[in-house]
């Protein structure tokens, strides 16, 4: 995609017809509600979609496309609900707090013009955090896109060489039920604690490619109880799922940095699954380490939810009256 723009035009060339049919969908309904919903005008000659409008106007529309063609390029379908929650969504650069040297431009995988755009202002503060500091804690509730953009972001630090690996840990918790013994090998018994970080990964890269990755120990996938007696330099290191982390592991995984390395950790203290009583390693931590130099804490909130316009309104619906 090349993308030129003045005050008031916006010129953008799509990568094939195919593309362009997927992005305006059936008989024209996403470029309609596009055109309706921000007031701009649209046309599409050859292979150029070409938006006019104010400079406000065709700035928000441009990020439209942009996200749609992301979008398509992971999923390779476009739905009207997809469409309208994007059009939803407020624009990262307004009333984000960041000044103009802060603001992120998204976040480049390895794939040919593929990258990923924070969709929220708060979203937008956790990718910026991540870059300017060594070790990012981020608390916040489901679909707000916690694990997803550090998954992205440690494959921006490979594909830069920031980082000679990626290792992504998460606690072997089950969540509120037993599922009793699991057949198999120790890989066998874990992928469906693991399987969430999978999924991302498979999301953003070919599966061939995680295959490889995995195979030559590049992207390594482990349970929190695998982590001790571990130096990692030069890593960059997710834990996710960190709520469900006792203060003796959480201390226990963050002392596993090594030189050159970068450690993000987020969760969601509201959906903890550890034994009545225990201490969640997350809470602990955010408060104990808080103000130290390097670190830095980032809340996402239901604002920053960027699932299912329903998934917003149960995690509202699940808070406390006080929260609301």
């Amino acid at each position: 995609m090349v993308v030129m723009s003045t005050a008031e035009t916006c010129q953008i060339r799509l990568n094939s017809p195919e593309e362009a049919l997927a992005l305006f969908g059936p008989e024209d309904r996403y470029l309609r509600l596009i055109r309706e919903t921000l007031g701009v005008t649209c046309v599409f000659r050859r292979d150029c979609l070409y938006i006019d409008g104010s400079a406000e106007a065709v700035g928000r529309a441009r990020t439209v496309i942009e996200e749609l063609q992301s979008e398509l390029y992971r999923t390779g379908v476009l739905t009207t609900d997809f469409v309208r929650e994007t059009l939803a969504l407020p624009l990262v650069t307004e009333n984000s707090g960041l000044g103009p040297d802060e603001a992120s431009s998204g976040i480049d995988l390895f794939a040919k013009a593929k990258k990923i755009r924070p969709r929220t202002a708060g979203q937008e503060r956790y990718v910026n955090s991540i870059r300017n500091h060594d070790l990012v804690f981020c608390s916040g509730p489901a679909g707000c896109g916690k694990t997803y953009l550090a998954v992205a972001m440690a494959l921006n630090a490979l594909r830069s060489d920031m980082c000679r690996k990626i290792v992504l840990v998460r606690p072997a918790v089950e969540a509120g039920e037993k599922i009793g013994f699991l057949p198999g090998d120790m890989l066998a018994k874990v992928n469906p604690f693991l399987r969430p970080l999978l999924d991302a990964l498979n999301d953003m890269l070919p599966f061939e490619t995680v295959r490889r990755y995995m195979e030559g120990d590049v992207i390594e996938i482990v349970p929190l109880a695998f982590m001790r007696g571990r130096t990692l330099n030069e890593t960059f290191i997710i834990h996710d799922e960190a709520q469900n982390t006792t203060v003796t592991q959480m201390k226990m995984f963050l002392t596993r940095m090594g030189e050159g390395s970068k450690i993000v950790v987020t969760g969601d203290a509201t959906q903890s699954d550890l034994p009545e009583g225990s201490t969640s390693g997350l809470s602990d931590a955010m408060r104990r380490l808080q103000g130290i130099e390097g670190i830095d804490m980032v809340r996402l909130t239901g604002q920053d939810i960027v699932r299912h316009r329903l998934v917003r309104e149960i995690v509202q619906a699940y808070e406390p009256p006080k929260a609301r």
